[in-house]
């Protein structure tokens, strides 16, 4: 009786019922093993598949006297299969053969899902990007108005990080799609070396080139570290957005739905409240790839201090992924773009971010840089502290003709290669 997991719920895959499934697997791949080597007879394979099956409430009723989950698991199945086939079951096998293989299948599935969150998402900011391809918004560096940049260039970078997030995390995936079944200390002492081969390739997993009982924990650690570079990335997004949708800024806002309330006290609060739900989640799947760089060190061939780390870890970083993955995803698709206030920010006191190419106008009539600097940083800084009066366009009139200004101050130079970087996304 093996369970199959539901696609639309990952945590499923955790779940004890699945995970003895998942035990149930591969113990029924390594008969079929030892069947294809003439080990065990036709008809022997054809009852153990028809027969093994477990039941949860009497693994836990076993493991109370055992206290040994994966002998509790084992005396249930051979409780079905009956006494003449129960040898055939765990031939020449350790513990970790089964737990560690079946893990590498758990981990697989859960990542089946955590790829189709990826492309979801990856999707949805392309078309956002595509939307917003010549919307001109306000670059910043140090959190100050630094030059024109439009949104979709904003956008682009997310893409790229997340792409690159999902690379990592593809690479990690493939590192740890290795199962093994090799026997105590993993000498294959009791156990063909074909009958790992073969289980693995039934399991479409690959063979792990060694194992010591238990396949390498940096494998583990790596895959973790994945899934933490992908909660980074979706951080740092999310925290774009909360800096964006201040009211000092307010150039994005989430979206707000008929009848939601951001305050118990202010009526007027629209609050960044998935973003700031998305930056407190990662720094938790962060931490759990501190916890599982610590599972790395083992003593001699094998031991269990990683198994109760990996118990939480596992299930709740990836868990975790999937959830903030669906609601970035839903962020994203309703995010509210203020156009107009993106425009105001970028021609705030006159137009101050255009300091540069007045700079380079001036040096280019004759002044040297440092002259040249030092009469635009006067101008623009005077008008900065005017505030809301200031006015640095008006400031560079004595020092520049009308058509100068009008150059200096062209938004399209500073976007004369935006296509250029979209090209590079196949835009």
């Amino acid at each position: 009786m093996i369970k199959r997991y539901s696609r639309e719920k990952i945590s499923s895959i955790w779940e004890l019922e699945q995970k003895f499934s998942y035990y149930l697997k591969v113990e029924l791949a390594v008969c079929k093993a030892y069947n294809k080597l003439g080990k065990i007879p036709d008809e022997a394979l054809k009852h153990i598949e028809k027969t093994a099956s477990f039941d949860v409430n009497r693994i836990d009723e076993i493991e109370k006297q055992v206290r040994h989950d994966v002998i509790a698991f084992l005396t249930n199945v051979n409780e079905n299969v009956g006494e003449e086939f129960s040898p055939y079951i765990h031939m020449g096998l350790t513990s970790s053969d089964v737990i560690d293989t079946a893990f590498a299948l758990q981990i697989k599935d859960a990542s089946e899902i955590i790829n189709e969150d990826l492309n979801i998402l990856l999707n949805s900011i392309l078309n956002l990007a595509k939307r917003h391809r010549n919307t001109v918004c306000l670059g910043r560096s140090h959190g100050i108005g630094a030059e024109v940049i439009t949104f979709g260039f904003k956008l682009l970078n997310w893409y790229d990080m997340l792409e690159r997030a999902k690379e990592r995390f593809n690479y990690a995936l493939n590192d740890i799609l290795v199962g093994q079944i090799s026997g105590p200390v993993g000498t294959y002492s009791n156990v063909d070396v074909d009958v790992e081969k073969l289980t693995c390739e039934f399991l479409g997993l690959k063979p792990a080139k060694i194992s010591t009982q238990v396949i390498a924990r940096d494998r583990h650690s790596a895959y973790i570290s994945a899934l933490a570079h992908i909660g980074a990335a979706i951080e740092n997004f999310a925290i774009e957005i909360r800096h964006l949708q201040r009211w000092e800024v307010c150039e994005v806002e989430e979206g707000f739905k008929q009848g939601q309330k951001g305050s118990s006290a202010m009526p007027h609060k629209k609050n960044p409240i998935a973003s700031e739900n998305l930056s407190g989640l990662a720094r938790v799947v962060r931490s759990n790839s501190i916890a599982a760089l610590e599972d790395i060190a083992l003593w001699h061939e094998r031991d269990i201090s990683h198994s109760s780390v990996e118990r939480v870890i596992f299930p709740d970083s990836t868990i975790l992924i999937d959830y903030m993955l669906n609601r970035f995803n839903n962020v994203v698709n309703n995010l509210v773009v203020k156009e107009k206030n993106m425009i105001k920010n970028v021609q705030k006191y006159g137009g101050i971010i255009y300091s540069q190419a007045c700079m380079l106008k001036l040096t280019q009539k004759g002044l040297t840089r440092e002259q040249a600097y030092e009469i635009v940083q006067k101008e623009a800084l005077s008008a900065f502290s005017q505030g809301d009066e200031g006015n640095f366009k008006e400031n560079m009139r004595p020092h520049l003709s009308e058509d100068e200004i009008l150059e200096c101050f062209d938004e399209k130079k500073y976007l004369k290669n935006i296509d250029v970087i979209y090209s590079r996304f196949g835009l």
